[in-house]
């Protein structure tokens, strides 16, 4: 079995019952390398889609069509993409309309700037609307207290709280009596019942006093919403427009960025931002990455070196090749990753909802009770009743309750890419807080993933020496392996034609030149050949306690010549070692390599637990140890014989600077800098996310609990009743935009 179907088999078996990858879910995130705007992404416009409880009952109404790979909401412009098959899509579009939308298609990039421009006048139109609404409930306010009680004074009155409310609350009947219709309490319906009621009663300067207070807590809402779940999308403003492009004839001419293909040269000039992805082909500069790696200080490019869209070249001259599209840099698919992650819904949201959905019906049934009993159980009258009940159907909207867990999730996703920290979901965000154990990958994790090579020794010395040296650097040149690729960089013989060459994971490679198999083998491999022997183990020992890696050239007979890799600690493993320990979480060392060279890196790194020569089934077995063991874990690595156990642990990180593909496909959270000292500062942010989210609820609910307790028993309005609900909202809010200016 291939290290990705062993990857899909145990993302299958950790499908069902974990929570983390469940089947129903119709959002699923995938490799930022894969992430992009595909032809099925579909935009719609929807009108009336103007707050986060809106959002959220639009995906309630398409948790049950299959198909969906992501849904993208941008509030402020009212707009919706829907990434599915065309058929997918339009049973979405029917479910929508069925709830009380009405999507329209926006077709292409002019459509697109066509229904943003409408949506900026829309949304300043709407702010004159309700201001407007609020001077008018105002103002019957001040007619209800100021003039006599008559009839032409009850009418000015009420002309001036009917237009109010005409202005301030027509899309909220329009919604609220849709909701009505289908049998939905939501908040609009609520609102409707609420107002309509009040108004009937006599209390219409209250009447319109609550919807015009309604209407401009949900539009502060919607901005502030938008404000987290647009963060990290701002970054797309960090690339240029237009580059400095090589022509044909040697001239540098600017063009817009979305016409550049793969392989052009582009020139980047001292304090420029980096336009397109690339590979620096003349030139050196020191380079400012923190828009894409979250990396405080510059790094230094020279030739060879790659550099990201949206970075700043600092000092010198940089000429480019063009490795990636506009339209599918590596910024880009982060800010697509990091949305589709934002769609996905976390634990703590999802028990939100569903308790939103218990208390919503219980309150309003509360509310019918009151209206009904109490002028019989209390000597209330019943328009006394009444307006009691109207007061606790205010008190039912779940607006701050269900707002305040998406907007915090959707800040610490946008908080931990701004860092380079690449989360797929906020159920990783959440149980991240949780991890007892990290389980770390040597090469490329823990140490730089650059060795190079530092000896090599012939065996069999009747061998011509160079012929031996061909032959080892003709097999490492077809690896990507680090240590393969120092070997191919380190000698200088001349390269021969390898034919059915194969990668045996943990093992090494094989091949056949000019009609002889010839294998790169590990210490455990050679074992297994049984082609070791006393003098090779006494001159691998030698290396091995140096905390060198030992690669063994050999045929099918004999053992030709051994080559000592050495590689270097990363500057910051030791400080992200200790910063976990200080957390109270275990680290430990799983790697392919031999015990001796494990053990050395470990002690250097400070971990105590080290475990070597393990194949990539060995570190799957490792996982379900440290798992029943310890409990929540994590696993860190960066290559393909990591990605098995990257799948099976509880939270895997894929090191996304040096990381394979296929570990980052495994992968829940991607450190794009490959800085180990992002583990504990994940860490950290989950624990703050945690924090946040149940003050948040707790808040929520503590001032529905009193204004219940004061409905029933106490002296308070509807407008007191809406301001609190309202107020409430906007505090969860903006206690959820806190994580986005959180120190690390």
């Amino acid at each position: 079995m291939s290290v990705t179907e062993q990857v899909q088999q145990i993302k299958t078996q950790l499908s069902c019952g974990c929570g983390t990858t469940c089947a129903s879910t119709p959002v699923t995130v995938e490799h930022p390398s894969a992430v992009g705007l595909s032809n099925d992404d579909q935009r719609f416009r929807i009108a009336n889609m103007d707050c986060a409880s809106e959002e959220s009952e639009i995906r309630q109404a398409l948790v049950a069509i299959q198909g969906i790979r992501s849904l993208r909401f941008d509030l402020t412009a009212r707009e919706l993409t829907i990434a599915a098959d065309p058929q997918v899509v339009a049973e979405s579009i029917d479910a929508i309309r069925r709830v009380g939308f009405k999507p329209e298609p926006l077709i292409d990039e002019r459509d697109k700037a066509n229904a943003k421009g409408v949506a900026s006048h829309r949304f300043w139109d709407s702010w004159g609307k309700l201001i407007c609404a609020l001077i008018l409930s105002l103002a019957a306010e001040g007619l209800a207290f100021a003039l006599p009680d008559d009839l032409a004074s009850k009418g000015l009155g009420m002309a001036l709280a009917a237009c109010a409310i005409a202005l301030a609350g027509f899309s909220v009947y329009g919604k609220g009596l849709s909701a009505l219709v289908r049998g939905r309490l939501n908040m609009n319906a609520l609102m409707t019942v609420a107002v309509t009621g009040a108004f009937l009663i006599g209390q219409w300067p209250e009447a319109a006093m609550v919807m015009a207070l309604y209407a401009i807590a949900e539009a502060i809402e919607a901005r502030a919403v938008d404000r987290a779940r647009n963060a990290i999308k701002s970054l797309l403003a960090l690339a240029p427009e237009h580059a400095e492009v090589l022509q044909t004839d040697g001239q540098w001419v600017p063009c817009p960025v979305k016409t550049v293909e793969i392989g052009a040269t582009v020139r980047v000039r001292p304090g420029e931002r980096v336009a397109l992805d690339g590979v620096v082909k003349s030139g050196s500069s020191a380079v400012n990455q923190a828009p894409v790696t979250g990396e405080s200080l510059p790094v230094d490019k020279t030739a060879g070196d790659e550099v990201y869209a949206g970075t700043i070249n600092q000092s010198g001259s940089l000429e480019i090749q063009v490795t990636a599209l506009a339209s599918d840099s590596t910024l880009t698919r982060i800010i697509h990753a990091v949305e589709q992650a934002q769609a996905s819904r976390a634990p703590t949201q999802r028990f939100v909802d569903k308790f939103a959905t218990i208390y919503t019906p219980a309150v309003f049934v509360l509310a019918v009770a009151v209206a009904v009993l109490m002028p019989w159980l209390a000597d209330w009258t019943w328009i006394q009743a009444l307006y009691k009940a109207l007061v606790l159907l205010v008190i039912a909207c779940p607006c701050a309750l269900v707002i305040s867990t998406p907007v915090t999730v959707v800040s610490g996703l946008a908080a931990g890419a701004r860092r380079g920290i690449l989360i797929k979901g906020g159920v990783y965000l959440e149980e991240a807080r949780s991890i007892k154990v990290v389980a770390l990958d040597k090469t490329g994790t823990i140490t730089q993933g650059k060795p190079k090579l530092v000896a090599f020794e012939p065996i069999d010395t009747s061998l011509d020496f160079a012929n031996t040296q061909s032959i080892a650097k003709s097999l490492a040149a077809r690896s990507d392996h680090p240590v393969s690729k120092a070997i191919a960089e380190g000698l200088t013989a001349d390269l021969r034609d390898v034919t059915e060459f194969q990668a045996v994971a943990g093992r090494g490679v094989q091949g056949v030149i000019e009609a002889h198999p010839y294998a790169l083998a590990n210490h455990r491999w050679i074992e297994e050949r049984q082609q070791c022997s006393a003098e090779l183990e006494n001159r691998l020992k030698v290396h091995e306690e140096a905390g060198r890696t030992v690669t063994i050239l050999t045929n099918a007979n004999r053992v030709m010549a051994l080559c000592a890799v050495a590689d270097t600690i990363k500057p910051s493993s030791t400080q992200a070692v200790a910063e976990l320990k200080s957390m109270g979480v275990t680290p430990v060392m799983l790697t392919g390599d031999n015990i001796a060279t494990a053990h050395t890196v470990a002690a250097k790194a400070g971990i105590d637990e080290v475990r070597g020569n393990l194949l990539p089934e060995d570190k799957l077995d490792a996982i379900a140890e440290l798992q029943q063991r310890f409990g929540v874990t994590a696993m860190t690595g960066d290559g393909i014989n990591d990605a098995p156990a990257l799948a099976k642990a509880n939270i895997g990180f894929a090191m996304g600077g040096a990381g394979t593909h296929t570990a980052m496909e495994a992968a829940d959270v991607v450190v794009m800098n490959d800085d180990l000292r992002r583990l504990p500062e994940t860490i950290r942010l989950s624990k703050r996310t945690h924090a946040v989210l149940w003050q948040n609820i707790s808040l929520a609910l503590g001032i529905k609990a009193v204004f219940l307790a004061l409905a029933i028993f106490g002296d308070a309005t509807m407008w007191m009743a809406v301001f609190a609900d309202m107020g409430a909202s906007l505090m969860v809010v903006f206690n959820g935009l806190r994580l986005l200016k959180a120190q690390h």
